[in-house]
């Protein structure tokens, strides 16, 4: 991958080389440093690229006023890795600091008793809001809107608008929406014409014509790409009946198309946009089993048409009709922790001092589905083939080829990074050619000890 040159991934970068390499004592000076100099977000990056021991003693020494910006910057795995391990209380404390707009985006991960939970700590209000948001799908932008926004009556003069947004902490509003009656938007002025514009003036006169307004139930990317095309920074959002409720703002459609792509990279591997670097064993081991499970299928018909013609074939060519299956449960193995590593290392999210714990969490990961895996793929080709032998050894062979795709997915994209290639382009030729190459010297290998 190609050197970063963004100045915050470099800084967050040289931050985690050092905790994730410090003892115990040194981590924790090194984090309150981190704490003084960096904003939410980057704290939150480097909480996920330390594994879940030393995760949860540094989020104890984040100070409570900023606890519940940095879980909402933080991806729902690792931060759920957090929440679960919180006494009741505190985890009170940080689910009544939510703002219906942060429970929205936490609720898409999180189990039913915890969205319950922070509903009893909202007041009515509160509860209102969110439940007006989360009537829209996921995929549907009226999800994510910001609540506050300016809004006047559309018979406001200029003079008020400026009083308006001189009393207002709302120095992110750029826009100001004028609403009749029945809260319905009928248009809208920028801060730089209500300034420029005669105080006596009607703000429905200096206002845009056919200015765009965007439906809640409208596509991320629809909205996204609509906000993009426009020349302001903001625009409003209305339900079916045109009534004003939120409003989206570049920074948040820039941030949900992101989200979006990243999600179809992970899911090309079969993989959740919001993993854990750090996923616990088991847990990861269960998510992308599943994805192995549906590999499984595709593979056993690609040997099923092969095995078609083992009426003319002898004996030995039934390696060649199982062959696929070596290779692909390789591939796919190996391109899940390929992406997460092309993630963790655009993110810098990984150094030398945290390799080694995701090196053996996901060999330990590669050693469970090689197993599980190994036992099932060996007693189907034993039954297809009446042969126990060959179950034996095509079992043998699946278990070698994981645990091979788990550390080529590691070490490759390292590698890489280090002849200044680029992982997420020539990645995945590399490793196919890896776990195709071990896969069938395994497989056959292990086959001439038993046939030959």
């Amino acid at each position: 991958m190609e050197t970063n040159t963004d100045p915050v991934v470099q800084d967050v970068g040289q931050v985690i080389h050092s905790v994730t390499l410090a003892d115990s004592e040194s981590q924790a000076e090194i984090f309150e440093e981190v704490l003084e100099e960096f904003d939410a977000g980057t704290v939150a990056l480097l909480l996920e690229s330390l594994p879940l021991e030393q995760r949860y003693q540094r989020w104890l020494q984040v100070e409570e006023d900023v606890r519940v910006d940095v879980l909402s910057e933080m991806r729902a795995d690792p931060r759920f890795s957090i929440l679960k391990q919180l006494p009741d209380e505190q985890l009170d404390e940080i689910l009544a600091g939510l703002t219906p707009e942060a429970m929205i985006d936490w609720s898409d991960s999180l189990p039913d008793r915890y969205i319950d939970r922070a509903l009893q700590q909202m007041g009515d209000r509160q509860r209102q809001r969110f439940e007006v948001f989360d009537q829209y799908s996921e995929n549907q932008i009226g999800r994510y809107i910001e609540h506050q926004l300016l809004a006047l009556d559309e018979t406001a003069s200029v003079a008020q608008a400026q009083r308006f947004f001189r009393r207002t902490d709302l120095d992110c509003c750029n826009s100001l929406f004028l609403v009749d009656e029945q809260d319905k938007f009928v248009a809208s002025v920028t801060r730089y014409d209500v300034f420029r514009a005669e105080p006596s003036a009607r703000l429905c006169d200096i206002a845009e014509e056919d200015a765009r307004i965007l439906r809640a139930d409208m596509s991320l990317l629809e909205a996204a790409e609509a906000i993009e095309h426009s020349e302001v920074t903001e625009l409003p959002v209305a339900d079916s009946d045109g009534t004003l409720i939120g409003r989206l703002t570049l920074r948040t459609a820039t941030a949900l198309v992101r989200e979006h792509y990243e999600a179809q990279m992970m899911a090309h591997a079969g993989m959740d946009e919001t993993a854990d670097l750090f996923a616990p064993v088991f847990s990861g081991a269960k998510r992308r089993g599943l994805w192995l499970g549906i590999n499984l299928l595709t593979a056993f018909l690609a040997s099923a048409t092969i095995g078609l013609f083992e009426n003319v074939l002898d004996k030995v060519v039934a390696l060649a009709v199982l062959m696929p299956i070596v290779a692909s449960m390789g591939g796919i193995a190996g391109s899940q922790t390929l992406t997460l590593m092309i993630r963790g290392m655009a993110m810098g999210q990984i150094s030398v001092g945290n390799l080694f714990a995701l090196f053996r969490n996901e060999l330990a990961i590669g050693a469970i589905n090689g197993v599980a895996w190994s036992i099932v793929i060996g007693a189907i080709a034993g039954w297809w083939f009446a042969d126990g032998v060959m179950g034996i050894t095509i079992g043998i062979a699946i278990l070698v080829n994981l645990l091979m795709a788990a550390m080529a997915g590691v070490f490759i994209p390292m590698l890489l990074q280090k002849l200044n290639q680029d992982a997420a382009l020539s990645g995945s030729v590399i490793l196919t050619t890896v776990t195709d190459v071990v896969g069938f010297f395994a497989f056959l290998g292990i086959a001439s000890l038993f046939y030959l």
